[in-house]
């Protein structure tokens, strides 16, 4: 009878610790017993979940303050990069004016002069690189930190989507891209935010131009169901391979034959876009099947 009741009680301090473990739920585990062991046992319990929680809660202190940290840092970075970027701005101008001068007089334009300027050109053009990158992690940390005000609405899906298509189109129209787009007649009405939605769709469709050139192919449609809208931004490119499936996500990642400077990104596109998703409750998914078909669903909750 003993031995039946010190199972009992085990079985019950199991359940609860593995409920208050799988829902990640701040309580403790409680038993009801005379024996002095089993209530050492519940104790001690009570004592790791207490070290959990405290570890937990000084982890999220130190990553919001990190967050904050870097928020900081990439806005205090801004101001003399642009200042920089004005100086080289201002003195590729002058350097143009004095070689257009000489080609006025007749005159051979210097060596000395045009290599100067394509200097002042490639300066300036890792300035904008550095500058654009200093934004993508202001915009990372200000989303992670939860100073970006991101206030979900009412929108139209369908006019957001045609509305990012038609800022691309030229660019995709050079580019001899198929593009094919199924999205319904009518409305379809989700909670987001049109800014971040925006946002999204241009990361994603920034990378087909720049990943998935080789497919020539873009598609976006648009799925329902009774709760959710699905966005799927298609490509026919290289793909990605399933062992990078999650780490298209991660900050600075890049896939290894993206080392070229005329197609590489920052490697934040994606994480930002990923990032937005789940601030408007929703999420960004991947499903690849290299040089088949590559697709990247936003889902996002129907309105009303």
């Amino acid at each position: 009878m003993f031995e039946k009741k010190v199972q009992r009680e085990i079985r019950e301090l199991h359940q609860q610790l593995k409920k208050i473990l799988d829902e990640d739920r701040g309580e403790r585990v409680m038993v009801f017993t005379d024996n002095k062991e089993m209530m050492e046992l519940a104790a001690q319990l009570n004592r790791l979940l207490e070290e959990k929680a405290k570890t937990e809660a000084d982890f999220r202190r130190s990553e919001i303050a990190s967050r904050k940290m870097l928020s900081n840092i990439s806005h205090d970075l801004k101001t003399p990069l642009t200042v920089i970027r004005g100086y080289l701005e201002i003195m590729r101008t002058k350097e143009e004016a004095a070689l257009e001068g000489q080609a006025d007089l007749q005159m051979a334009a210097e060596p000395e002069g045009q290599a100067n300027l394509q200097m002042l050109e490639k300066a300036e053009q890792k300035a904008g690189a550095m500058m654009e990158l200093i934004d993508s992690f202001f915009s990372l940390a200000k989303i992670e930190a939860g100073d970006m005000d991101i206030t979900l609405s009412a929108l139209d899906v369908c006019e957001v989507c045609r509305e990012s298509i038609l800022d691309f189109y030229e660019m995709l129209t050079d580019a001899d891209f198929q593009v094919e787009v199924g999205l319904p007649e009518t409305p379809v009405s989700v909670q987001g935010n049109r800014e971040a939605l925006q946002r999204i769709l241009s990361n994603l469709i920034s990378n087909v131009i720049r990943y998935g050139s080789e497919g020539k192919y873009l598609g976006i449609f648009l799925r329902t169901d009774g709760q959710s809208a699905y966005i799927d931004v298609v490509d026919k490119g290289k793909g990605i391979d399933s062992v990078f499936a999650d780490s298209v996500f991660e900050r600075l990642f890049t896939m290894e034959d993206s080392r070229s400077r005329s197609v590489q990104g920052n490697g934040l596109g994606l994480t930002i876009a990923k990032r937005l998703a789940e601030r408007m409750d929703g999420e960004l998914k991947l499903k690849s099947e290299p040089h088949v078909r590559t697709i990247f669903t936003v889902t996002l909750k129907r309105a009303g």
